[in-house]
């Protein structure tokens, strides 16, 4: 039976969306230095709009909220499998403000960027394995 079309146009969209912050940040690595704040910042938004895609995708309702702590734990209530990775990838959450403005403290690493991509590949990965492929970008 077909899937309704226009719930997985939804999903669709956070996915699409949550693959162009990977694409930015993997281009941003690039750069000499890389822009690490960038790559922070583009890691926690892909990671928050595919779990948004799984909870989309099982009809979960959530707030407007950055904090990955709170999206993996009702993510991890539909899959329990998902814990570990979502424990790791919960550090992410403070990159949705952190080294945004003016006058922070300190700046993002470039081994702190690396590490938040390959942590939010991982969770983009496990979430796209987890939803049927005609939802796929």
């Amino acid at each position: 039976m077909p899937h309704d079309p226009a719930l997985a146009a939804e999903v669709r969209g956070w996915l699409s969306k949550a693959g162009k912050d990977l694409a930015a940040a993997a281009y941003e690595l690039q750069a000499k230095p890389p822009f690490a704040d960038d790559i922070v910042f583009h890691a926690q938004q892909a990671a928050e709009k595919s779990l948004k895609a799984f909870l989309s995708w099982h009809r979960v309702p959530f707030r407007k909220t950055h904090n990955l702590i709170e999206l993996g734990e009702a993510c991890c209530r539909i899959d329990p499998s998902l814990d570990a990775l979502l424990r790791r990838a919960a550090p992410l959450t403070e990159y949705a403000w952190k080294f945004r403005y003016p006058g922070d403290p300190e700046e993002a690493t470039a081994e702190e960027a690396a590490d938040a991509l390959a942590t939010t590949r991982e969770v983009c990965d496990a979430v796209v394995r987890r939803l049927p492929s005609d939802v796929h970008p």
